[in-house]
């Protein structure tokens, strides 16, 4: 089982973001994920554009994927999303980067672009590392 399957395999019990978000892992490594998902009319809100909390889902799993897979057990503490344009793809597309990787806390970024480039949001998590 290559690294993609195993952790599409695990993290499908995300059934929010994978099922009812329609989320899909598409890259993932050590410390690194990079998450999408087709924007469909129920990612949209009255106006066309895609739901703050669609683009925070997305944001989210990613970060969830890039400190959990092959690492101890990471909740996130806080976060924080800037929301800076808006989608003209068909697509979403969410990068994490490690910012910091600490004893027991964790700091990530994640950028969230369409498949045409355009950037449409901002984000940073702290995770905390839970302790068996």
């Amino acid at each position: 089982m290559t690294d993609l399957e195993e952790a599409r395999s695990f993290f499908n019990g995300d059934l929010y973001a994978t099922k009812t978000t329609g989320v899909i892992i598409e890259e993932v490594g050590e410390h690194y994920a990079k998450c999408s998902f087709e924007i469909t009319r129920d990612h949209q809100n009255a106006y066309g554009g895609v739901m703050g909390g669609a683009i925070f889902t997305l944001s989210d799993f990613t970060f969830a994927v890039s400190s959990n897979f092959r690492q101890p057990q990471t909740v996130s503490t806080s976060s924080q999303i800037n929301f800076i344009g808006m989608a003209k793809g068909k697509k979403l597309i969410a990068e994490s980067t490690l910012v910091k990787d600490g004893r027991s806390t964790c700091l990530y970024t994640i950028s969230i672009t369409d498949e045409l480039g355009t950037k449409v949001a901002f984000a940073t998590f702290n995770g905390m590392k839970l302790q068996k």
